[in-house]
């Protein structure tokens, strides 16, 4: 197979795109510029580690965005947790919420939704985010295992459904992308996914009855991704994790659900996935298994690793190339909605507001 430089060159900067990457420090570091500049990376994922206040974040994601538009001509998916409660990676003086437990049992969640996701997707606009990894739409069952503990809304599917698409639409109509996790459902995991592989033992009827609604839900507001759960489901797929698994991405997300949006990985670091295999094989198996955007949080090592893996597996398999073509149409896409608002953070405006708060 004879490669033009141009076609190879071409290929490199797709495959860029389907990587989100962390980054170790609270500016640019010189691998992240590498990442950015020379390999079309796709996003940046920020933890506390990147955040010291408003301004600085705010700065760091102009810096970011600059240096994808200036070398690619292409915006970053910017992204945080910011579910509230404890997973929140914007601390004060960003606005604090209680999480979706405690949306799920106030007297009026409804309202608690849209105040918590208004509020959100105004501060993560202003500091030049646009991709909130939330909601957390999985179902509880009688006891939720610690790592979900209070971030799930409740236990009937149909009102975490309902919380869960009113969260998705008014952080979308603010300019935030929403990501509903983790599909197809983690409510009845005994097992943290961070350190260990679970298995969810629960039957199709099951599953179809109160674990997917709010992923259907979440679909029919329009959500703009879907977050896989590292976990394996016995009754569609006996031996892979959902993030590995076609039968769960492919057949069940788009062939059944008919899901359209971007399939998004949790991290592939996490111990369900990277304690069984390499990460670069794991990230090879879940994007042919249907993923859009592959989340590496930490190592940027093993973020190279996995293009250069990725780059030789497309180079020798035409059903890579064709799945490639694919998924960075649907990059495409939602960048080019992204690209409809203003990418760009304003510090004189951070200031202000922060100086009110």
């Amino acid at each position: 197979m004879s490669n033009s430089t141009l076609e190879l060159s071409e290929l490199y900067g797709k495959i860029g795109r389907l990587f989100m990457a962390g980054m170790p420090g609270t500016e640019m570091d010189a691998t992240t510029e590498f990442l950015i500049s020379e390999y079309g990376l796709g996003g940046v994922i920020f933890f506390r580690r990147n955040i010291e206040s408003p301004l600085q974040l705010a700065r760091l994601c102009n810096t970011l965005q600059e240096t994808s538009m200036k070398k690619r001509g292409i915006p970053l998916f910017l992204a945080v947790d910011q579910e509230g409660g404890r997973v929140a990676r914007l601390i004060e003086p960003f606005t604090r919420f209680p999480g979706n437990a405690a949306i799920g049992a106030s007297p009026d969640p409804v309202k608690e939704a849209k105040t918590f996701a208004r509020k959100t997707a105004l501060e993560m606009r202003l500091v030049g985010l646009n991709m909130d990894l939330a909601p957390v739409v999985d179902v509880a069952r009688d006891a939720v295992e610690a790592h979900l503990e209070g971030r799930i809304f409740g236990n009937d599917p149909s009102s975490v459904s309902r919380l869960g698409a009113i969260v998705v639409k008014e952080l979308q109509d603010r300019g935030v992308m929403a990501v509903a996790k983790h599909f197809p459902g983690l409510g009845a995991a005994t097992l943290d996914p961070h350190h260990r592989l679970p298995s969810i033992n629960v039957d199709m009827d099951e599953l179809r009855r109160v674990d997917l609604p709010p992923f259907i839900g979440a679909a029919a507001a329009g959500v703009a991704g879907i977050m896989t759960s590292h976990a394996i489901y016995p009754a569609i797929d006996p031996s892979l994790p959902a993030t590995l698994s076609p039968s769960v991405l492919t057949r069940l997300l788009r062939d059944e659900l008919g899901y359209r949006g971007l399939i998004i990985t949790d991290d592939l670091e996490m111990g369900a996935i990277a304690g069984g295999r390499g990460i670069a094989d794991a990230a090879i198996a879940s994007f042919m298994a249907g993923a859009d955007i592959l989340l590496i949080c930490k190592d940027q090592n093993r973020i190279l690793e996995a293009m250069h893996a990725m780059r030789d597996a497309a180079l020798t398999n035409e059903k890579m190339l064709t799945r490639l073509n694919s998924s960075v149409a649907r990059v495409e896409a939602a960048k080019a909605r992204l690209m409809k608002t203003d990418i760009f953070a304003s510090t004189e405006e951070v200031s202000a507001y922060f100086s009110r708060a």
